[in-house]
Parts: C-alpha cells; sequence; structure tokens
C-alpha cells in the first residue's frame, strides 16, 4: 500500500534545490517566466518522487530572504524536510534560517543533502560538514545523514533517495494515522481559474480525505463550496488524502472570494478567530525580548497576519525562553490545537520564534492570577482530561459541545472526556429547553457567584437603607450572560451556599442590611406607628414625608425597607399599610365572601368604610397579591 507524505525542500539561494529536484524527479519546479530569466525560485513549485511504498510530494520552496514569506507558505504540511548546502558555498544566513523555520514546526524527520559537490575539494566538504553538524545539533537533523551529490555528474543521487526512503518511513510512523481519521483539512497555497471549469485551488492536505461531490467550506469566510474535480500532480484523481498535494476545482465560489490563507475544510472543523492563547518559543538569536504589546507578524498555514501580543503572567518573555501570550490578530485566522505557526518581527522583518496554538478561539483573557496561570498550563497538558477541563474552563459561557473538543484541546475521546469532567464535578450542565443544556466549567460559575457577591456589596453600599435589592438592578449588571438561566443558577447556588437571601421580593446579601441612624431608627418607628394608627386611609408617602420634622429625603425608603421586613405591605408605590391593617381588612372582607357571592366595588367599600381614593388601589393589590379575582363588576375570594 502506498503512503503518501509531502516532503519540503529547504535552503540558501542558488544551493541547487530546485537543479536537485528535477534530476530526482523529471520536473523543473521553476514554472515563472521570471524564475526561469533569474535562474531562481520565487514562488512554490511541486513535483513528485516515488520510493518505494512511499510517494512524495514534493514543494520546493524559494531561497531569497525576500521570499521567505513563500517559503513559510509552502513549510504547512511537511511531513519531513530536505534541507540543502552547497558545498562549494557552506552554510549562509537563509539556511539557518530556513532551519529555524523547519524546527519551529515541529518537524521530525528529514536529510541533509551536500550539493554541487563537484565544484569542491574533499578536505574543504569535510569542513563544511562540520558545519552542518554543528548547525543541526540542537535540531530534529541532529543525526540526519548528509549525502553528498552533484546534479552534474550523478553522484549520491542513489543515496539520496534511500535516505529519503528511510526518512520517509520514520515520519509515516509518527500521526499520520490519527491525521487520516481527522477532518478534512487543507491550507490554500494557490488559487487561478480555468477558463470553463471555474475556481481552483492548490494545497498540501495536512488531515483527512475529500472526494469529488463533497461539500465543503471556505474559511475564514464560511463559503459553502462543493468540490467539481480533483488533481494530484497534473492526474485526475476522484479522491485526495492526508499527505498529498492537491488542486481542487471548487463550485459555489468565484476566484476573487479566495487567496492564500484561506483554509478548505470539513464543515464545522474549523472556527476562524481573531484571538488565539499561544505558547510562544524566542529564538537564542532574536535581537530582543519579546514584550508585551509589541507588534509581529504570525505565518500559520499558508496565511501571513500582523498580531499584537499580550504575554500572559509577566510583562515580556526572553530571548532563549518559552513564555505564554494571547495574540490579538489583524483578521481572522482558522487553527486547531497545538498547530505550530512562526513568529517574524515587524520590521526589520526577520525570524524571532515561534509556538504553538494552545485555544484557537479563545476570550480576552482579563485578569491573570494564579487559577488562570494553572488552567492556561493544563491546556498543554498530556493529560487528556486537564487539557479538555482547560478548554471547557476557557469556553467561559459560550455555548460549549463536547464536539468542539478535537478542535480546541487535540482529543478524539470526546465522549469519554466529558463523562469524567462531569463526574468530576467540573462540568456542569444547566438545562434551558427540553433538548438544550448550556454547559459551563464549575469554576466558571464559581467567578460569576464572586462576581454577583461583589456587585450586590456596591448595591447594598449605594442603597444603605434597602434590606432587598430588585432582581433587575441585578441582573442589568450580568447582560452580557447569552442566557438568563445563568443567572439564577448563579443565585441558586448562593443561596445554597448561605452567601445570600434570594426570593419573590428580591435578592439581598447576607450581613449585609439597612445601617440606620438614631434619628433614622426613630423616624422609622413614627412612620410604623402613624401607619398603624391610621388604618385603612394612611397617608401617602408625600404625606408621610411632610409630617415628619427630620430626614424627610429617607422616608420612601424607611416605607420600602418596613415593608421588606413584613412590618407594613405595599399597596402600591404611594400607598402602604400597616401589616396588622391589611390582616384586619382581609378578615373582615373574608366573612362577607363567604357565601360564596361576590363583592362590588361599592359594597367593598362600605364594609372598610372608606372612600374610593383607597377602596379601589386596595382591591387592585388583592387582585394582585391573589387574595381575591375578579368576576365581571366583582370580585370573589381567589381561593374559592
Amino acid at each position: 500500500m502506498t503512503t503518501d507524505l509531502i516532503l519540503g525542500t529547504a535552503g540558501h539561494i542558488d544551493h541547487g534545490k530546485t537543479s536537485l529536484i528535477r534530476v530526482l524527479t523529471g520536473v523543473d519546479t521553476d514554472r515563472l517566466p521570471e524564475e526561469k530569466k533569474r535562474g531562481i525560485t520565487i514562488e512554490l513549485g511541486f513535483a513528485e518522487l516515488t520510493l518505494g511504498d512511499y510517494r512524495l510530494g514534493i514543494v520546493d520552496v524559494p531561497g531569497h530572504e525576500r521570499f521567505v514569506r513563500n517559503m513559510l507558505a509552502g513549510a504547512t504540511g511537511m511531513d519531513l524536510a530536505l534541507l540543502v548546502v552547497a558545498a562549494d558555498d557552506s552554510i549562509k544566513p537563509q539556511t539557518r534560517e530556513h532551519l529555524e523555520i523547519l524546527r519551529l514546526l515541529n518537524l521530525e524527520a528529514g536529510v541533509i543533502a551536500l550539493t554541487k559537490c563537484d565544484l569542491a575539494d574533499s578536505d574543504w566538504m569535510d569542513m563544511v560538514e562540520e558545519e552542518i553538524r554543528e548547525l543541526v545539533a540542537d535540531t530534529f537533523l541532529a543525526k540526519a545523514p548528509i549525502v553528498r551529490t552533484s546534479t552534474a555528474t550523478g553522484e549520491g543521487l542513489e543515496l539520496l533517495r534511500q535516505w529519503l526512503a528511510e526518512a520517509a518511513e520514520y515520519a509515516a510512523a509518527g500521526s499520520r494515522v490519527a491525521r487520516l481519521r481527522a477532518p478534512f483539512r487543507m491550507a490554500i497555497d494557490r488559487t487561478f481559474t480555468i477558463a470553463g471549469h471555474g475556481t481552483v485551488v492548490t494545497g498540501s492536505v495536512s488531515s483527512g480525505h475529500a472526494a469529488v461531490g463533497d461539500e465543503l467550506l471556505v474559511e475564514p469566510g464560511g463559503v459553502k463550496v462543493r468540490i467539481r474535480g480533483i488533481q494530484n500532480h497534473d492526474r485526475s484523481v476522484e479522491s485526495v488524502q492526508c499527505g498529498q498535494r492537491a488542486a481542487i476545482n471548487l463550485a459555489g465560489i468565484h476566484h476573487d472570494e479566495t487567496s492564500r490563507g484561506q483554509e478548505l475544510c470539513s464543515p464545522g472543523h474549523l472556527v476562524p478567530s481573531r484571538l488565539i492563547t499561544a505558547e510562544i518559543s524566542l529564538l537564542a538569536s532574536a535581537p530582543r525580548p519579546l514584550k508585551d504589546r509589541t507588534r509581529v507578524r504570525i505565518h500559520v498555514g499558508t496565511a501571513e497576519l500582523l498580531a499584537s501580543v499580550r504575554v500572559i503572567g509577566a510583562d515580556q518573555i526572553d530571548v532563549g525562553t518559552k513564555g505564554r501570550a494571547q495574540l490579538f490578530l489583524s483578521e481572522p485566522a482558522a487553527m486547531v490545537w497545538s498547530q505550530p505557526f512562526v513568529v517574524r518581527s515587524e520590521s526589520p522583518v526577520l525570524t524571532i520564534g515561534g509556538g504553538r496554538v494552545l485555544d484557537p478561539n479563545a476570550e480576552r483573557i482579563r485578569h491573570v492570577d494564579d487559577e488562570v496561570m494553572q488552567m492556561v498550563s493544563r491546556l498543554s497538558s498530556k493529560d487528556i482530561y486537564e487539557r479538555g477541563g482547560a478548554a471547557l474552563y476557557f469556553a467561559g459561557f459560550r455555548d460549549w459541545r463536547p464536539e468542539s473538543l478535537p478542535r480546541t484541546a487535540g482529543i478524539e475521546a470526546v465522549e469519554d472526556v466529558r463523562q469524567t469532567l462531569a463526574s468530576r464535578g467540573d462540568l456542569l450542565e444547566i438545562t434551558v429547553a427540553p433538548k438544550r443544556a448550556i454547559r459551563l466549567h464549575r469554576l466558571v460559575l464559581k467567578q460569576l457567584c464572586e462576581r454577583i457577591e461583589s456587585t450586590l456589596k456596591k448595591l447594598h453600599e449605594r442603597y444603605p437603607l434597602r434590606s432587598v435589592l430588585d432582581r433587575s438592578m441585578v441582573a442589568n449588571q450580568f447582560r452580557y450572560l447569552d442566557d438568563e438561566s445563568i443567572l439564577t443558577t448563579a443565585l441558586k447556588q448562593m443561596t445554597a451556599d448561605g452567601t445570600i437571601k434570594f426570593g419573590p421580593n428580591g435578592i439581598s446579601l447576607v450581613g449585609h442590611g439597612p445601617k440606620l441612624s438614631q434619628n433614622e431608627q426613630k423616624l422609622l418607628a413614627q412612620l410604623i406607628e402613624l401607619l398603624r394608627t391610621a388604618g385603612i386611609q394612611a397617608p401617602s408617602v408625600k404625606e408621610c414625608q411632610q409630617q415628619a420634622t427630620k430626614n424627610q429625603e429617607s422616608v420612601p425608603q424607611l416605607l420600602a425597607l418596613a415593608a421588606a421586613n413584613g412590618e407594613l405591605v405595599e399597596v402600591n408605590s404611594d400607598y402602604y399599610l400597616h401589616v396588622e391593617v391589611d390582616q384586619a381588612a382581609k378578615a373582615k372582607l373574608a366573612t362577607h365572601f363567604s357565601n360564596g357571592e361576590g363583592l362590588t366595588m361599592s359594597q367593598i367599600r362600605e364594609i372598610l368604610e372608606t372612600s374610593r381614593k383607597y377602596a379601589v388601589p386596595y382591591c387592585e393589590y388583592l387582585d394582585r397579591t391573589g387574595f381575591t379575582k375578579r368576576d365581571g363588576d366583582t370580585r370573589v375570594l381567589a381561593s374559592a
């Protein structure tokens, strides 16, 4: 069975990469007139090399420093590398930069070709090999063979094929099987049109497989497309899979809607974002530390984006060290957990480091504490349950779904992780509809409870004479929650914990009642007594204020406080009754309702010995509180 892999070249300009590929495959990868005129590779070139059971799709990249961005676009999806060094020129700047880029992209297999050996003597080549060994000592090529070759004489070409086959065998033993099972994904490195066929995009397939007729998405953009046709190295095929180069003819999208940097993927696999959390490694050769708010260039997939760095838990990432940061991207990008990327300085443009994605769809981390730092650390844990829990934690109040775990945490055992998090108590499920639940991490709910407690403290300070706060006053502070049931769940949890009292009249923080001065306490007692003696014809709030000799502005709040404490009842905002007066009035009316017949407003007014001014609002209060109910022009006991 043939195994498909992507082989990428790397090396300084004019070190013979394209010539070497031409003699190995018979394909000249320099296709542009400008490339042939100048004798250098500018754009990506492609060829194919079959070595026994391995079929290598070759991506030939430019070696000139001005075209490193093109080299980076070609490096995406590589399974193994061919590092090329000219024997007559030795190591040059782009040799070093290309090697760093390959290392930062987490490649694990490769071969080193020493080219143009017909132009150098043996002693010189021995010295060049020593320099190469020193260069690659701490990289994935540390034990890679160095093969002396010459495209002019044919020296070493068969040996190079043998070593490439061994490197391919090593690369195929890695994560390729898992990538074959994953959803389809291909970073677009070229797009063009063909008369009569329409839009064509090319790229290296990094995961999954796709066939003619499949429905896919172009991201960012969310454009639905259908595969009309596929070519693999100029051969028409019915399907394409991980490790192959592909040119895919798409229906449903105009050429102008596609560009290098976009991804062709299975629906739902990728979710573009302008903010990611990542681990960044700064090269020892970087000119300076990576400070907070530095602008950099991020190369991920085939995309090049500007980004602003916010270092997490520190002011900077020092040269030669690792750190964690959030990257605010200039445009949305589609990424997955652990996807590698390269960091280059904005100006002058230099490769300064690389990293890997920890959270591809991040929310801004506004407050960094030990808990947050611990969770960020768990995003890179080898333990899938720790990693899955951290992904759930950083989803916050968004509609987290277990199906997102392959993308956000690199986890395939979705149901196992969901059940484990639920059994541990980390995953909370709030049912909001028969077929819908909101899922939260327990620490996210805990943080919400803490924010509610802080909000209640501030409201109690703002309204010192209120023992109970309207629920709406609290709800207004948390309008950003997607569903009100999240707030209700938090309030119930706080009630169970004894932090608040949560009832039909509102919310109050335990231990944060009204703090009255001696004059206010005296006035409150006077108001309660005034309403007790006044009976059903109690004075209005304004009249109560007029009768007060001091603290008149406190009268409305004191009356509301007494109502909250159960000493008064609020008939309406301007009419309060003493609780004893209310109870007596209800008892009196109940005896007249005992025969089951209703009472008119006039009858109620006569029974209570009062005027319509008081009888009307009091009857409305009785209806509102469920003591009575309207039946045409009469009222009857609601319980009758």
